[in-house]
């Protein structure tokens, strides 16, 4: 798909009618570039799945057109694709000293750092690639290093939010860089993609100094240990933890594998501070007393694997939660987890900790915009076409009225979808087509190898179980030599259903002899018609489909 010379395209491969994957591909004439490459974590009916990144096949077909990828910051909805992505394009990468501290881990891991292009941008910095001009502006956000990107096209400018919210009073006192954003309006915008996470809230986003006040006052107060979850990306919060315990005379411990990759990186590029005496290995907490440790833990969400959940269970090698602690979850559930988080709750409470958790506890801000910011930023950037981005279509929706309630034409609002692309002029703005986008599976080391097919045979496998028949056949599949012999998994415990099983063993006899009289000697045909008669016999016996399975041996 080529732009015509007076027009640019904005072509989202994710992050649009969703919350995750964000990708973004700017294109004019035969360049581009790309902003962003995140995952998603999959829902409970992709089972087996470890991670569900963009459908990168655009960018693959293209890869001669792609200068560059762009990171806005380090979470991993915005660059946990990207190991998978320069697994198939070699292109340059480009982000903050943070962003790249987090991404240099990750190609560490998969031993891809060595070849990867990777180059440090900075808030109030621009670049030239091809016919575009980017400059980076610095935005508040819940992790260090934020940036915004304008990009200067011979059209006009697209200025692209990140994520972000307004923060008068930001922990490490970095503040939204308000100038820029007003002299962008001012010059002029062709376009405005906004983050819409927290369209659907009134009002502005509280400033996570306020969690600072109220965690410090939690410290105090306990008499115990105290043990605090949190999203180990956020190293402001993080940085208050460490903060509340110095002042109190507490020591600081981190458990949880993410937590001590961000909290070592943190600490190591100069964003995270942690005095010498406040800081003691894990192994050492045991030997001070109670009321001198804070364990900063991962699990906030309720993951089963995680440090906290282990806690909640007894089932840490390291720290056995007693009835002296406070567990303080500062965070809230994202949506979709609230029964895993409200398990964790309920088994702290069963082994006698005090737990402080929930909205009313104002131990958690957000890091997005919320009504009132996201008014403010339309009103800062003016812009002439508005594309709600970063949020599942309801908030894409209440972003938009936002944008009418501001001044901008209802015809140059695009609600748009993955793969959907926008096609930009000065004069008018349309959908131009589509390109191919959607999601791919990653299960272990296999990227995109997981179909409907598979996912469908596991829900079937979760629900129902397995039955496999093996059936020993002479050479010409003629006569039944030994067997049949029946398997059960997941379906019914062979043992106390002997009575069925051997009634399923009678229907596998009855339907190789019919078969016999009928001529029928391929295996292929002997597997279908015994797969078909047994599925049929046992959800007539028990009203369950378990998968079938019929294995002839050649005896």
């Amino acid at each position: 798909m080529v732009n015509k010379e007076n027009s640019v395209s904005i072509i989202p491969l994710g992050g649009l009618g969703e919350i995750g994957k964000n990708m973004t591909v700017i294109r004019y004439g035969e360049e581009m570039i790309l902003i962003d490459a995140g995952l998603t974590f999959p829902e409970d009916d992709l089972l087996g799945i470890d991670i569900v990144i963009p459908d990168i096949s655009y960018l693959e077909e293209n890869r001669d057109k792609l200068l560059g990828i762009f990171l806005t910051h380090g979470h991993e909805d915005h660059i946990g694709a990207l190991p998978y992505v320069l697994d198939k394009i070699t292109v340059p990468v480009y982000g903050t000293r943070f962003t790249l501290g987090l991404v240099k881990g990750k190609l560490k891991e998969r031993k891809m750092l060595e070849q990867a292009d990777l180059h440090v941008i900075k808030a109030r910095g621009t670049m030239k690639k091809g016919p575009f001009r980017l400059e980076f502006f610095r935005v508040s956000h819940s992790i260090p290093d934020a940036v915004g990107i304008a990009v200067h096209t011979p059209v006009g400018t697209i200025v692209h939010t990140g994520d972000f919210k307004f923060d008068q009073t930001p922990p490490d006192g970095q503040m939204m860089d308000l100038p820029k954003l007003a002299q962008l309006g001012e010059r002029g915008v062709l376009a405005l993609l906004s983050d819409s996470t927290n369209a659907e809230r009134s009002g502005s986003t509280m400033s996570e100094k306020e969690v600072g006040k109220n965690l410090l006052d939690a410290v105090r107060e306990a008499k115990g240990r105290v043990i605090v979850a949190s999203f180990a990306s956020n190293v402001h919060r993080i940085q208050q933890i460490v903060n509340a315990a110095a002042e109190t005379n507490r020591r600081v411990a981190v458990i949880g594998r993410s937590m001590v990759n961000y909290f070592e990186v943190a600490r190591d590029l100069g964003y995270l501070r942690v005095p010498k005496k406040t800081y003691v290995e894990v192994d050492q907490i045991s030997k001070l007393p109670a009321e001198q440790v804070v364990i900063i833990t991962t699990g906030s969400q309720g993951e089963p694997k995680s440090a906290l959940s282990r806690l909640s269970m007894s089932d840490h090698r390291q720290v056995e939660i007693n009835r002296e602690d406070t567990v303080i979850i500062s965070a809230t559930p994202i949506p979709g987890n609230e029964k895993y988080v409200s398990k964790t709750i309920d088994q702290l409470f069963k082994l006698g900790a005090k737990v402080i958790y929930g909205r009313a506890s104002d131990m958690h801000v957000s890091g997005h915009a919320s009504k009132e910011d996201l008014l403010l930023m339309l009103n800062l950037i003016k812009p002439q076409y508005f594309i709600p981005v970063h949020g599942e279509y309801r908030m894409q929706v209440a972003h938009a009225k936002f944008a009418e309630q501001t001044g901008v034409d209802p015809n140059n609002i695009f609600i748009a979808d993955n793969g959907q692309v926008i096609e930009l002029s000065k004069e008018k703005g349309r959908i131009a087509g589509r390109v191919s986008s959607g999601r791919t599976l990653v299960d272990g080391l296999g990227v995109g190898d997981i179909g409907n097919i598979v996912l469908r045979d596991r829900k079937q496998l979760s629900e129902d179980g397995i039955v496999i028949i093996v059936i020993g056949l002479s050479k010409k599949g003629s006569e039944l030599m030994t067997g049949p012999d029946v398997v059960s998994r997941g379906f019914v415990y062979v043992r106390e259903s002997e009575q069925l099983m051997e009634q399923t063993r009678n229907k596998i006899v009855e339907t190789l002899d019919m078969l016999k009289k009928d001529g029928v000697y391929e295996w292929s045909g002997i597997k279908n018609k015994v797969r078909d008669q047994v599925s049929r016999f046992l959800y007539e016996k028990t009203k369950r489909r378990p998968m079938v399975m019929p294995i002839i041996v050649e005896i």
